[in-house]
C-alpha cells in the first residue's frame, strides 16, 4: 500500500520518504491518553481489581482526540511514535485494516520472533523459530476443534446452557446484582464448563489463576509463578482425566497427540482465563439493556422462546457484540514486523511494533454510523461478522477461536437474568438516545432486578 496524497490533512508521506512523525509533545500525550492506560491495564491483569488508577488514567475521549487530531495533521498516514517501549506505528485509517488483520505471521507477528518460546516448554528452553510456529499452529487446530470455532453453536450446547442456568440462581437471588456475584457465578460456570462439575467447588484453583493473572506469570521468582503454573497444571489434568465428554478438556482429551506434544489439555488455562472477561461484559450489556426497555423486552421474549434452548439467542448475541463493540476486552491489537516492512511508500525495520487502536477505529463518528450508541441491530447482517472496522473478537488469522462459545456463554448468563427479571434501574444511568460513556467501570454497575 503505497498511498501519496490525501484529501485531507498534510499530504501523506511519499513514496521512499520520510515516516510521518509525531513531536515530542504529541507523543508524551499520547502516552498519558493512550499508551499508559494501556500498560496500567496489562499490569493490573484483566480481572476487575479494586484499584483506581487504571480508570482514571484511561480515559478513551482524550485517546481517541489525540489519535483524530493525528490523522487530520497527516491525512491518514500511519504515525511513529516513540514511546516507552520503543518506536511503534499506529495505523490510523481504515484502508489499513485488511492488510493488518489479513498479513501472514512471516510479515506481522503476534510477538517478536526472537522472544517467542512454546506454550509449555520448559523455562530457559526456547524453541526455534520453525519448531515454535508448527508447534503454535498445530495447538491452534486444537483450539478450534475443541472450541468449535467454525460452527454457529457449540456441539456441547445443551450441556453448557444447563450449566449456565443452574449457576445463574445465584445472580437472580437478591434485588442487587454486581461484579461480585457475577464473578462467583461466572467462575463457577467457567470451571464446570472447562473442567467438569467436581472444579465447581475449587476457590483455590481459582486463587492461583488471580495471582498468576496479577503478573507473577511474568515476573515471579522460581517458587511463585513457575510453581503456580505446576500446581494449576497439575490440579487440571487430574481434573482432566476424570471430566465429563461435554466439557473443553474432555473434548480435548480425545484429540490424537501421538507425539506428545500438543498438550491440548493443558490449554485449559487459556480457556479459563479468557471465560474470566465473561462478567465484565456480562454487566455490560445487561446496563445497556437497562438503559433500552424496548431491546430489553425484545431479548426478554427470545430468552423465553422455544429456540433459546438450542443456543441460537441471535438477538441476545448482537446486544453483547454490541456491547463488545462500545466497550472492546482488548481495545489495541498489536502486531510485530518479522521483516522490513512498507506503510504508504515508506520502509520500517524488522522489530517495528504495528498498533491498531481497535476501540478507536470501533467508535469513529468518520466511519461508524451512530458510533457512539448502542445499535445491536447492526449486527445482524450478515456481513457485520466480516467488518474490519469492528473487530472485538479479531479477524483472519488472529481471529479469536472462541468467539462463538464466549457469545453463548455471555448470551446464554442474559438468557437466565432476563427471562425471569426486569432490569428497572442500572447505575450508573445511561442516556438511551445521547452518546455513551467513552469507558464503563464494571466495579461501579449496579442493577436493580424485579420479578417480571
Amino acid at each position: 500500500m503505497t498511498q501519496s496524497t490525501t484529501t485531507r490533512g498534510q499530504a501523506a508521506p511519499t513514496e521512499g520518504g520520510p515516516p510521518a512523525r509525531a513531536g515530542r509533545a504529541v507523543a508524551v500525550r499520547f502516552a498519558a491518553t493512550h499508551t499508559l492506560p494501556v500498560l496500567v491495564r496489562d499490569l493490573v491483569g484483566l480481572r476487575p481489581r479494586p484499584l483506581r488508577t487504571g480508570a482514571t488514567l484511561g480515559r478513551p475521549r482524550w485517546s481517541a482526540a489525540t489519535l483524530r487530531a493525528l490523522r487530520a495533521r497527516h491525512g491518514g498516514a500511519p504515525v511513529l511514535l516513540r514511546g516507552p517501549t520503543g518506536p511503534t506505528l499506529v495505523l490510523l485509517d481504515p484502508r489499513d485494516l485488511p492488510r493488518f488483520h489479513e498479513s501472514p505471521a512471516s510479515e506481522l507477528a503476534a510477538h517478536p520472533p526472537d522472544k517467542c518460546r512454546a506454550p509449555g516448554a520448559a523455562a530457559g528452553r526456547p524453541t526455534g523459530d520453525e519448531d515454535h510456529d508448527d508447534l503454535r499452529a498445530r495447538r491452534r487446530e486444537v483450539n478450534e476443534i475443541v472450541l468449535a470455532s467454525g460452527s454457529p453453536v457449540h456441539p456441547s450446547c445443551g450441556p453448557f446452557l444447563a450449566v449456565i442456568a443452574d449457576e445463574a440462581g445465584r445472580l437472580n437471588a437478591p434485588r442487587t446484582l454486581g461484579l461480585a456475584r457475577a464473578r462467583q457465578a461466572v467462575t463457577r460456570a467457567a470451571r464446570r464448563i472447562v473442567l467438569g462439575d467436581t472444579a465447581a467447588e475449587d476457590e483455590e484453583l481459582a486463587g492461583w489463576l488471580d495471582r498468576l493473572d496479577a503478573g507473577g506469570d511474568r515476573r515471579g521468582p522460581r517458587g511463585t509463578a513457575e510453581t503456580l503454573h505446576e500446581k494449576a497444571g497439575a490440579r487440571i489434568a487430574r481434573y482432566a482425566a476424570a471430566a465429563e465428554p461435554y466439557t473443553l478438556v474432555g473434548r480435548a482429551r480425545r484429540h490424537p497427540d501421538p507425539a506428545g506434544t500438543l498438550d491440548p489439555v493443558g490449554q485449559a488455562l487459556h480457556w479459563l482465563r479468557a471465560l474470566d472477561t465473561v462478567p465484565t461484559v456480562l454487566l455490560r450489556t445487561l446496563l445497556l439493556l437497562a438503559a433500552h426497555p424496548a431491546e430489553q423486552d425484545a431479548a426478554c421474549a427470545e430468552a423465553r422462546s422455544a429456540d433459546a434452548a438450542k443456543g441460537e439467542l441471535p438477538r441476545l448475541r448482537a446486544c453483547v457484540q454490541e456491547t463488545l463493540r462500545l466497550y472492546p476486552v482488548v481495545p489495541d491489537l498489536v502486531r510485530v514486523t518479522v521483516t522490513e516492512t512498507e506503510w504508504w511508500g515508506v520502509r520500517h525495520p524488522a522489530g517495528t511494533s504495528v498498533l491498531l487502536p481497535a476501540l478507536f477505529h470501533q467508535r469513529d463518528p468518520e466511519h461508524v454510523p451512530a458510533a457512539d450508541v448502542f445499535v445491536p441491530a447492526r449486527w445482524t447482517s450478515p456481513a457485520s461478522r466480516a467488518d474490519l472496522r469492528m473487530a472485538p473478537f479479531g479477524h483472519g488469522a488472529g481471529r479469536c477461536p472462541g468467539d462463538r462459545l464466549g457469545l453463548l456463554v455471555v448470551a446464554g448468563f442474559c438468557a437466565e437474568v432476563l427471562r425471569g427479571h426486569r432490569i428497572r434501574d442500572g447505575r450508573p444511568a445511561l442516556d438511551p438516545v445521547g452518546p455513551l460513556p467513552a469507558a464503563l467501570d464494571p466495579r461501579r454497575i449496579r442493577l436493580t432486578l424485579t420479578r417480571r
